[in-house]
């Protein structure tokens, strides 16, 4: 019992390496380059954030329009749809960046 208790972990630990050889993996993504991956990616981030702008901006003004009396709802509102439109137009500012450098070197960078 005792010279199997010895012999088990080291036949354990030759065998590792043989059925680790056996293992293949399947991607599961449909991108074959991390270039390809990082691309859909950032069309991801992109569409949503154009998705959710015009939301931000409605609750923004649902802010300012349900303030009443009181003027720190109506700063509230103000920041909302002001920062909302800074977060647009960097974010169309970038790709906008990206395709004109992509213009000017020759190259597509991926987006």
């Amino acid at each position: 019992m005792k010279i199997i208790k010895k012999i088990l972990p080291i036949l354990i630990l030759v065998s590792l390496p043989i059925g680790a050889w056996a293992i293949e993996f399947q991607n599961p993504l449909d991108y074959d380059t991390f270039g390809e991956l990082v691309d859909k990616l950032i069309t991801f981030i992109f569409n949503i954030a154009v998705v959710i702008c015009p939301l931000m901006i409605i609750i923004g003004a649902f802010y300012i329009l349900t303030a009443g009396d009181d003027p720190k709802r109506v700063e509230t509102g103000k920041n909302i749809i002001t920062y909302t439109l800074i977060g647009l137009a960097v974010i169309l500012l970038a790709r906008g960046l990206i395709a004109m450098i992509e213009q000017v070197i020759g190259v597509r960078i991926g987006i």
